[in-house]
């Protein structure tokens, strides 16, 4: 997981920490921001200025298994939206601040990206792009913070649907339970007054919802045998 201070391994069962990298040590104005694995089992995230948040100064990592910390982009403002497609051949990334999410040629095998462009643009339509992930269809789901809402894109970028929620900033989803069959969707009370927090008693919340398809499993990071 990613830290104050770096990315670390972390054990539930001890609660302990085990500080692997630390790519950003040099800029103490920094903070990572939405990390996700690759299903090679590499550890990918974004970093952002925590306060400016205009500034299009943060960095994309890639966390190897042997521990290596390579920096793939730069000139991100938000980081988020770190997904893959069922085929493994391409990889989507968000930056919240320009409100649109980028699609990159994705190598599985070396980890490369490259060939990025516009997969889905800000249409006019409240919110931002934040978390996202991939159901057994191919297509991404995408929460929208601000825009109380997921919405459903298909491979080619087209917005399949789009789903209401109960509170305004859904931070991220993810397909859960024994079947996959259950999108979580994260939320937040960010700048939230307390009479938006009245009107929207879920802010804040995880809620559970039956979207009718399943997700993919998420992979987990891939120590190696020296790791």
């Amino acid at each position: 997981m990613a830290v104050r201070g770096g990315l670390s391994f972390f054990d539930p069962a001890s609660g302990t920490f085990e500080m692997v990298a630390n790519p950003e040590a040099d800029l103490p104005d920094y903070r990572f921001n939405d990390g996700k694995c690759d299903r090679a089992g590499r550890f990918w995230v974004g970093s952002m200025h925590n306060t400016l948040r205009g500034e299009f100064s943060g960095f994309l990592y890639r966390l190897d298994r042997e521990r290596g910390c390579i920096r793939m982009a730069d000139g991100i403002a938000i980081p988020n939206s770190l997904a893959w497609s069922r085929d493994d051949r391409t990889m989507y990334f968000a930056d919240t601040y320009r409100r649109t999410i980028f699609a990159y040629d994705f190598d599985i095998e070396s980890g490369g990206i490259g060939n990025r462009r516009v997969f889905a643009p800000a249409t006019g339509r409240p919110g931002a792009p934040d978390g996202s992930t991939v159901d057994v269809d191919n297509f991404l789901w995408n929460a929208v913070y601000g825009g109380g809402r997921l919405d459903r894109y298909a491979p080619d970028g087209r917005l399949d649907c789009e789903i209401r929620l109960p509170m305004s900033q859904p931070t991220s989803c993810a397909f859960g339970g024994p079947s996959l069959e259950t999108l979580y969707v994260t939320s937040a009370t960010q700048h939230m007054r307390e009479e938006d927090l009245a009107r929207q008693p879920f802010a804040g919340a995880v809620i559970a919802l039956n979207v009718g398809v399943r997700g993919l499993p998420e992979p987990y990071f891939a120590r190696s045998a020296k790791g």
